[in-house]
C-alpha cells in the first residue's frame, strides 16, 4: 500500500477555505460593490453615461496611452534586463535597486516630479519646447507618466526568465553558425515571449488605473488630455455615485478581459514552445 504523502501545509480544504476567504475579503466584495451601485441605474441611464463623449474620449485617451506606455516598456524593459542579466558593470546593483524605485515612489511624488521636469521651465521642457515638443499638460505627459510606473512590471516579469535562460545556449547556437538575430530570433524571443506578454498585461493594467502620477502632469482638460480615472473622481465630487461606477464597471471589464486574453495567449505559447 503507498504510504500517503504529507504535506507542509493544511489539507486542501482548509488550504482552498483560506484562499476563498481572503478573496471574497479583499477582492470579490470590494469589486461587487461597484456592480451593485451601478445597478441602481436603468440600462438607458448606464448606456448613456458610458457612451457620452467625454467619457469616450476618457476611455480612448486611458486605453491609447496605456497601450503605447506598455508598448515602450515592452522593448526598452527587455534592454534594461538584459542589460542587467547578461553583463557585470559598476552600479549594476545599484541600476537594479532603482527600478523598483516607481513602486516605492508615491505615485503623487513621481507626477509633480515629471510635471517639473518637463514643464516650459524645467531641464529637459525647456529643451523640447524650443522644438515644438510639449510633454507636460499634454497627451504626450501621460504616456511618459504610465512608461514610468509601468516599466518595473516588465523588468521584474522577464529578469527570472532570462536568468534561467543560461548564455550556453547563446554560445551554442553561435558555434553552429546561427548569427545574433537568428539565435535573438529562434532562441531567445520564444522563450522571453510569455513573460514579454505578462509584463505588458500588467504595465497595461497598471496603467489604466494609474491616477497619482497622470494628474499632475495630463493637464486635465476634458476631451483632450483626461483620462478615465480622473474622470470618476470628477463625478464622485458631484455626488454622482452611479455614474462614477458605471464607468468603473467597463474599466474594470475591459482590464479583466485583456488580462484574460493575454494569459490565454501565454498558455498557448508556452505550450506550443513544449511540443
Amino acid at each position: 500500500m503507498a504510504r500517503k504523502r504529507k504535506r507542509v501545509m493544511p489539507g486542501f480544504g482548509l488550504t482552498f477555505g483560506c484562499c476563498v476567504l481572503y478573496l471574497g475579503l479583499i477582492v470579490l466584495i470590494p469589486i461587487s460593490t461597484i456592480f451593485a451601485s451601478s445597478a441602481g441605474m436603468t440600462w438607458e441611464n448606464f448606456w448613456a453615461t458610458i457612451t457620452s463623449r467625454r467619457v469616450m474620449a476618457a476611455y480612448k485617451l486611458s486605453f491609447m496611452a496605456s497601450f503605447l506606455a506598455a508598448l515602450v516598456n515592452v522593448v526598452f524593459g527587455f534592454i534594461v534586463t538584459w542589460a542587467l542579466v547578461r553583463y557585470r558593470f559598476p552600479g549594476r546593483k545599484l541600476i537594479d535597486a532603482m527600478v523598483d524605485l516607481p513602486f516605492a515612489l508615491p505615485t503623487a511624488v513621481a507626477g509633480i516630479c515629471l510635471a517639473t521636469i518637463y514643464a516650459r521651465t524645467g531641464w529637459l521642457g525647456g529643451l523640447l519646447e524650443p522644438l515644438g515638443i510639449k510633454v507636460a499638460y499634454n497627451q504626450a505627459g501621460i504616456v511618459i507618466a504610465l512608461i514610468f510606473i509601468g516599466l518595473p512590471f516588465v523588468v521584474r516579469t522577464v529578469q527570472p526568465v532570462l536568468e534561467d535562460l543560461g548564455q550556453d545556449v547563446e554560445d551554442a547556437a553561435a558555434c553552429l553558425g546561427a548569427s545574433r538575430w537568428q539565435t535573438f530570433r529562434r532562441i531567445i524571443l520564444p522563450e522571453l515571449t510569455p513573460a514579454l506578454l505578462a509584463g505588458f498585461a500588467l504595465a497595461f493594467a497598471r496603467g489604466l488605473g494609474e491616477y497619482g502620477s497622470v494628474i499632475f502632469i495630463a493637464g486635465n482638460i476634458p476631451m483632450k488630455s483626461e483620462i478615465a480615472p480622473l474622470l470618476i473622481i470628477t463625478k464622485l465630487e458631484e455626488y454622482n455615485t452611479p455614474g462614477a461606477t458605471a464607468i468603473a464597471v467597463v474599466m474594470l471589464a475591459a482590464s479583466f478581459i485583456m488580462l484574460f486574453a493575454i494569459n490565454t495567449i501565454q498558455r498557448w505559447s508556452s505550450r506550443h514552445m513544449e511540443r
